[in-house]
């Protein structure tokens, strides 16, 4: 009688599948250097923004706000990015500037968000009748590049109010000067750091991005002062970024008893600036999946590109495009009745 194949090809077979599976599940559990932009499904903001002496009003409906989550990419997604449905893979220096850690681009993500809610705040009390002024008062630093004569001088949160002996109330005040300067020359600076002024000398260094324009080595972004009758709180967690400044807008109207959702439930994303208008966002992709698997009925997202894209993901969902907060407020009142 024959003597039997210590490998016969079923065995073969299976082998050849157990070795598959342990090698995909050590590619799933190895990060790569790559990020997974992931579709997160939309939140409702009620209970989420507290606006004093709040009448809202419980009507079926309700404003959403539309977030991306952003993790490491497994060897394995990397390799397949499709195993994620919705998700985009992409690398480093495409969410962050040259320079800038991921730690780094997160903080700057929490002070975005910050600056989002101050200006909704305003722009929606200035749609309500108060008197709510916005004045900038300083440029804000956002992130201290690496590689620069800012790092250890500077931190993320400082104020600079002052470049040259000239005042910096905005970015295109501290632009104008430091343009005026070669890489290499000292500017005198001064800021401020929880509430005490600190002058430093810091020497500008050549633009990462290319060319012989001076940097001082910082990712500015305006610091302002919203002069409102009262103060809305927010509690979002460790949600970054300035995209949900438009919910939040049309939200705290909805807290002040306004109709603004008519019965229906809207997701809302878009930058929101001081005089109303709405900017563009990214993660349109995976935010207009994530409308769609909260079961909104519309989703209110800027003109434009975003608009193009976001029709593209719709799948049956509305999508209206919007420019303004107060076009945002139109469209939704020209709505047909919510049955």
């Amino acid at each position: 009688m024959r003597a039997r194949r210590a490998f016969s090809p079923l065995r073969l077979a299976l082998l050849g599948l157990i070795l598959v599976f342990v090698a995909a599940v050590v590619l799933l559990r190895t990060s790569s250097s790559d990020f997974l932009l992931v579709p997160d499904r939309a939140h409702p903001l009620a209970n989420l923004v507290t606006v004093p002496g709040s009448k809202a009003k419980q009507n079926g409906g309700g404003i959403y706000y539309v977030d991306v989550l952003e993790r490491r990419a497994s060897l394995l997604e990397r390799l397949f990015p499709g195993i994620r449905s919705g998700s985009t893979l992409v690398q480093q220096n495409q969410l962050a500037p040259p320079g800038v850690s991921n730690s780094q681009r997160i903080q700057a993500d929490q002070l975005d968000m910050q600056l989002s809610q101050q200006i909704a705040s305003a722009v929606a009390l200035r749609a309500l009748g108060y008197k709510a002024g916005i004045t900038e008062h300083g440029v804000r630093v956002a992130v201290v590049y690496s590689g620069t004569h800012a790092v250890g001088v500077l931190r993320s949160g400082d104020v600079i109010v002052y470049a040259d002996g000239k005042p910096t109330q905005t970015i295109e005040q501290l632009h104008d000067v430091i343009s005026s300067k070669k890489v290499g020359a000292v500017v005198p600076i001064e800021f401020i750091r929880s509430g005490v002024r600190h002058r430093v000398d810091i020497t500008t260094s050549r633009d990462p991005l290319g060319g012989n324009r001076a940097i001082i080595g910082i990712e500015p972004e305006p610091a302002i002062r919203v002069n409102a009758p009262f103060k809305i709180k927010f509690d979002l967690g460790d949600v970054g970024g300035p995209s949900a400044g438009l919910a939040f807008a049309l939200q705290i109207l909805e807290e002040e008893g306004r109709d603004v959702d008519h019965g229906y439930k809207v997701a809302a994303t878009g930058v929101i600036n001081p005089d109303g208008t709405v900017g563009e966002i990214g993660g349109i992709k995976q935010k207009t999946i994530g409308a769609r698997e909260a079961h909104v009925d519309v989703f209110l997202v800027p003109a434009g590109d975003n608009y193009n894209d976001a029709k593209k993901y719709a799948h049956g969902l509305r999508i209206i495009p919007v420019k303004s907060f107060q076009q945002a407020l139109r469209a939704l009142a020209t709505l047909p009745p919510k049955t």
